[in-house]
C-alpha cells in the first residue's frame, strides 16, 4: 500500500526524474539571488520593493512549473502540427511590438508589447524563437523522406528564419543572433543538404551586413540599436587591448562590466554570504543579465560550480533523452531546445565574467524576468513530454525506422 502510493506521487513528476530535480532545485535557488537583487530595481530604478519583486518571482516559478507540467498532457506531436500556425502569430506579435514596443524595468530596448487593459507586458520574441525552432524541427522531420525542392528551402525554412531574425534584431541583436544559430545547428542535425546550409549561411551573412550598413548610414530603420552593439564590441575589444589603468572614458564605458568583475572578485571562494552583495545597488541590471556575478559574490566560487554543475547535468539529462528517443523527432526537437538553452547560460556567464561583449541575455530559471523564464520552463516541459514517451515506445517495442513513419503521418 505504502509503495503503491510512492509511486502515485513520483508519477507527478512525469518524464526523466533527474531533470525534473535539478529544474526544481535550479527554481528554488534562483529565488535567493533574486530578492537579494531586487534591490537595484527599488533603490536605482524606482519601482516596486525587494519584497514585491521576490514575491512576483516566485509567482513566475510556480507558474512555470505547472506549465511545465501541463505541456506533458499534450502529445508533443501535436505541439509539432500547431508550430506554424503558432509561428504565424508570433511573427504578427513581433511586427506589432515594432510600432507600440515599450520598455520595462530600466531596460533600454523597446522589446515589450503590452496586453491591451492590463499591466501585463511580455516579450515576442521569446516566442517567436522557440515556435521557429520546433517549426524547422517538425518541417525538416516531416520531409526527411524525400529531397526537398531549391523553392521549398527557401519559402519554407530560410524565409521563416530570416523574417524572424530581421524582426528580432533590430531591437534584440544578441536574441537575433541566437535564433540564427541555433536555427543553423538544427538544420545541420536535421540532415538538410549542406549546401543549402552554405548557401543560407552566405546569404544570412550578406543580409546581417546589409542591415548594419542600413542602419548606421540611413533612418530607414529608426529607433534601431545597431550604434548599441557597435559600441559594445568596440568597448570589450579596446578593454582587452588596453592597458592604462587610468582611461576614465573607458571605464566609463565599461561599467556594467567592471562592476561584475568586481563582484565576482569580492566573491571569492566561499561568498559573502545571501543577501550580503556589496554591489548589488551599483551594478546594472543585477537582477537580470548580470545575476551571475551578485551569485557569485554572494555564494562564492562554490556556488558558481554548484549552480554551473547543475546546468551541465541538465545539458547531459537532454542529451541522453535526445539519444533514446527512437523518433527523429522527438531526438531532434529535444537536442534543439537543449542547444538553446545552452547557448543561454554559456552567453549570460561569458558576459559576466567578460570573454564577451554585453549581451542582455537572461540566466536561464535564475534571472528575474517572466517571459524568458516561463518560455524556458515550458522547453523543459517539452523535453520532459519527449522523455515520458520513450518508455512507452521501449514498451511497444518500436524501432526508430517505424516512429519516423509515424511521427511523419502525425506530424
Amino acid at each position: 500500500m505504502e509503495n503503491q502510493s510512492t509511486d502515485n506521487k513520483i508519477e507527478y513528476l512525469k518524464g526523466d526524474k533527474v531533470l525534473w530535480m535539478v529544474i526544481i532545485v535550479i527554481s528554488i535557488f534562483s529565488i535567493f539571488p533574486v530578492y537579494s537583487a531586487s534591490s537595484n530595481l527599488q533603490y536605482i530604478v524606482n519601482n516596486g520593493t525587494t519584497t514585491s519583486h521576490v514575491l512576483k518571482h516566485m509567482a513566475f516559478v510556480v507558474a512555470g512549473l505547472i506549465i511545465m507540467r501541463g505541456v506533458g498532457i499534450v502529445k508533443y506531436e501535436y505541439i509539432g502540427k500547431l508550430s506554424s500556425f503558432l509561428l504565424g502569430i508570433t511573427i504578427i506579435l513581433l511586427i506589432l511590438t515594432l510600432f507600440t514596443g515599450q520598455t520595462i524595468d530600466g531596460a533600454s530596448a523597446s522589446r515589450w508589447l503590452k496586453i491591451p487593459g492590463t499591466p501585463i507586458s511580455f516579450q515576442p520574441s521569446s516566442f517567436a524563437y522557440l515556435t521557429l525552432i520546433i517549426y524547422l524541427c517538425r518541417y525538416l522531420t516531416k520531409k526527411i523522406t524525400r529531397d526537398r525542392l531549391p523553392i521549398e528551402n527557401v519559402l519554407y525554412i530560410f524565409g521563416p528564419i530570416l523574417l524572424v531574425f530581421i524582426l528580432v534584431a533590430k531591437d534584440n541583436g544578441s536574441t537575433a543572433l541566437m535564433i540564427l544559430m541555433v536555427s543553423i545547428a538544427v538544420l545541420i542535425i536535421g540532415q538538410l543538404n549542406w549546401r543549402y546550409i552554405v548557401g543560407f549561411i552566405s546569404t544570412a551573412l550578406v543580409a546581417m551586413v546589409l542591415f548594419i550598413i542600413v542602419a548606421l548610414n540611413t533612418n530607414l530603420l529608426g529607433g534601431n540599436r545597431v550604434h548599441t552593439w557597435m559600441s559594445r564590441i568596440e568597448t570589450f575589444t579596446n578593454s582587452k587591448k588596453s592597458t592604462d589603468v587610468d582611461d576614465e572614458a573607458l571605464k566609463a564605458k565599461n561599467y556594467q562590466t567592471m562592476q561584475a568583475k568586481a563582484a565576482i572578485v569580492h566573491g571569492g571562494i566561499t561568498g559573502m554570504g545571501p543577501g550580503k552583495s556589496a554591489l548589488k545597488q551599483t551594478l546594472p541590471q543585477s537582477v537580470s543579465d548580470f545575476i551571475f556575478a551578485i551569485v557569485v559574490e554572494e555564494y562564492g566560487l562554490i556556488g558558481a560550480i554548484f549552480l554551473i554543475s547543475l546546468y551541465l547535468i541538465m545539458i547531459i539529462r537532454i542529451v541522453i533523452i535526445a539519444s533514446k528517443m527512437p523518433a527523429f523527432f522527438g531526438s531532434l526537437l529535444v537536442l534543439a531546445i537543449g542547444i538553446m538553452i545552452f547557448v543561454q547560460v554559456a552567453v549570460n556567464i561569458a558576459v559576466a565574467i567578460n570573454l564577451i561583449p554585453v549581451t542582455g541575455q537572461p540566466l536561464a530559471l535564475i534571472s528575474y524576468g517572466g517571459t524568458s523564464m516561463l518560455v524556458t520552463y515550458f522547453q523543459l516541459g517539452i523535453i520532459l513530454n519527449v522523455s515520458s514517451r520513450i518508455q512507452i515506445y521501449d514498451e511497444e517495442g518500436m524501432g526508430k525506422k517505424q516512429n519516423i513513419e509515424e511521427i511523419n503521418d502525425i506530424a
